[in-house]
């Protein structure tokens, strides 16, 4: 894409159940998360929060872009690395240099482990029940 900074980028990222929707535009560095601030919403829980802006800080550009993101489904830990994903994917398709940063932090790659179903005739998805000899 081009470097025209006034139009909004839109990108989705994903990690096991979470779904996050990013829009990324021009602006002061402001990140919001289904309407709150990012420090509101991951509830003071820092490691969640580097983690959600890590391809802003890989980049040097947090101050330049404004984020908003809707995120749905998963848990904390699911939902920061969705976001992750998704900023990662609308940052590349900014600049190609970017795109090459991304790809050696490992930013762009889907992270597609799933929980396995559970079967019938099993405890768990693996667990069997006690078995008796007699």
């Amino acid at each position: 894409m081009s470097k025209d900074k006034s139009k909004i980028i839109i990108a989705k990222g994903r990690r096991k159940t979470a779904v996050a929707n990013i829009k990324l535009s021009a602006g002061s560095g402001k990140v919001t998360v289904n309407g709150k601030s990012l420090d509101r919403y991951f509830a003071g829980l820092q490691r969640f929060q580097m983690t959600a802006i890590a391809p802003l800080a890989s980049v040097n550009c947090s101050s330049q872009y404004d984020v908003g993101v809707n995120v749905s489904g998963g848990g904390v830990m699911a939902q920061s690395e969705a976001i992750r994903h998704g900023l990662a994917r609308a940052l590349a398709s900014v600049d190609s240099g970017f795109k090459n940063t991304m790809k050696k932090e490992g930013f762009l790659t889907r992270d597609d482990r799933m929980v396995e179903r559970k079967k019938p005739g099993r405890a768990k998805a693996r667990k069997s029940f006690q078995w008796t000899k007699r």
